[in-house]
């Protein structure tokens, strides 16, 4: 048994500025960030798992509405919420995901359900609701789920015809979902909306967490890459474990987090030059905008974005106080 714990979280990435934040917001979401890594942090320090602290790390951050994830999750096309989250053991490479849940107060808790008590890997609505409820897990009404900004969110991308991430400008799309946008020199850069955690544990385990509230405006039961192993969520106790934040799609087709646990076993990479390599090299040309919290075996931490800002925090058992940071 080793002595060396880490822990790392993300709060979405994106167009992030200072000068379109204001003194009480910045505030705001770095409390928000301080506290879930307090949480997370305490777990590991008292011996816990990495996969109990990255559970209840990412339950903190669902429950805050400021990150589009469990409360604060966006809305769709339809007016509803359709919610995402995945889990990983890296000891075992059990995980466990579900997409599309509508009531479930924690999907990540629905996440881990999936896992420990099925045989799958991922479930869909309604199936997940209903094992969520069949197994006492918290759900909430509609209203629980409703915040004035998001609604707000919502209007403005439907008068715009586009979906938008998280909470920003306007997403060109290949077709427009009905008029042109009303703002064609909007930035198309924007906040992305999903939130994460990675862990170390002091047994040399490592686990993953991701959960999202998707595009807002989105359509047709979209699906992006934070339910998806390998993609948005990866853990390996031989390698690293992942979590993702960015435009999904990208993400989707560059296997983002399995791609940087194939470059550190195969071609020996440190974490974070193989992070380096897919956010910087691979994603970016592609216009995957967006980033990453990772960890390794080591307990060696990365927090790579390439994107102007990602919601960020993270402490090891070397660390003397938390890192919470937003802009590059």
């Amino acid at each position: 048994m080793t002595t060396s714990f880490a822990l790392a979280l993300h709060g979405g990435a994106g167009t992030i500025s200072p000068l379109s934040m204001t003194p009480e917001k910045e505030q705001a979401y770095r409390e928000a960030l301080g506290e879930a890594l307090a949480i997370g942090y305490a777990v590991l320090r008292q011996g816990g798992s990495a996969l109990e602290a990255v559970e209840l790390t990412v339950r903190s951050l669902e429950d805050c509405p400021l990150f589009n994830a469990g409360r604060g999750a966006v809305f769709t096309h339809e007016g509803h919420h359709e919610m995402d989250a995945a889990i990983m053991d890296g000891r075992t490479r059990a995980a466990g995901a579900v997409t599309g849940v509508r009531t479930v107060q924690n999907p990540i808790r629905a996440a881990r359900l999936v896992m420990e008590k099925t045989e799958h890997v991922l479930l869909g609505y309604p199936g997940a609701d209903e094992l969520a409820r069949q197994y006492g897990l918290p759900t909430q009404p509609a209203e629980y789920f409703f915040t004035q900004q998001r609604y707000d969110q919502l209007q403005e991308a439907l008068a715009e015809g586009r979906m938008r991430l998280d909470h920003s400008q306007a997403l060109e799309t290949a077709a427009p979902l009905a008029e042109p946008s009303a703002f064609p020199n909007e930035d198309p850069k924007k906040k992305m909306g999903t939130v994460g955690a990675v862990a170390r544990d002091v047994h040399g385990n490592l686990a993953a967490a991701t959960s999202t509230g998707g595009m807002t405006n989105k359509q047709h039961s979209r699906i992006g890459d934070s339910p998806i192993i390998g993609a948005g969520t990866f853990a390996d106790n031989r390698t690293c474990a992942i979590s993702c934040t960015g435009h999904g799609e990208y993400f989707l087709r560059a296997v983002v987090a399995h791609d940087i646990s194939c470059l550190m076993e195969y071609r020996g990479l440190s974490l974070a030059e193989a992070c380096r390599i897919v956010v910087h090299d691979k994603l970016a040309p592609i216009g995957g905008e967006g980033g990453l919290v990772a960890v390794d075996a080591a307990g060696n931490v990365a927090l790579p974005f390439n994107s102007e800002g990602m919601y960020r925090a993270s402490q090891t058992s070397a660390d003397t106080a938390p890192f919470v940071a937003i802009y590059k």
